[in-house]
């Protein structure tokens, strides 16, 4: 029988692992000449990522992210919603224009479908 992570079970969408490859861009929101930092992303889904970072910014605090991808450009806007001192916050998104939304989603499939072929391959 698998066990079932009961935090995991409450997420309204799966959370897919990145390759290392997958870059994020962002900048706290609301600060005047704010420096853009560029990390790794853990994983993602189409509600939001986890960004690897050794100084995550507190939970409340808004964030704007960009990242390029196969798909295009996407960008939005995002809320962090938990952190971990020394390894990373998860940002829930909260708002994207309607062609960066259509990009992730497109972005996500993909990862999905390929993490779902590795599985299989197993």
């Amino acid at each position: 029988m698998m066990a079932i992570n009961s935090k995991e079970s409450l997420r309204r969408f799966p959370r897919i692992a990145t390759p290392h490859g997958l870059w994020v861009a962002w900048t706290r929101e609301g600060i005047t000449g704010a420096e853009q930092t560029v990390s790794r992303v853990r994983d993602l889904n189409v509600g939001g990522l986890y960004i690897l970072t050794n100084q995550p910014l507190p939970t409340g605090e808004r964030v704007s992210v960009l990242f390029s991808v196969a798909e295009g450009e996407i960008r939005g806007s995002a809320t962090v919603r938990n952190q971990v001192p020394g390894d990373g916050m998860g940002v829930e998104f909260l708002d994207m224009s309607e062609e960066s939304n259509a990009r992730l989603e497109t972005l996500v499939a993909r990862l999905l479908k390929t993490h779902l072929s590795r599985e299989e391959a197993v």
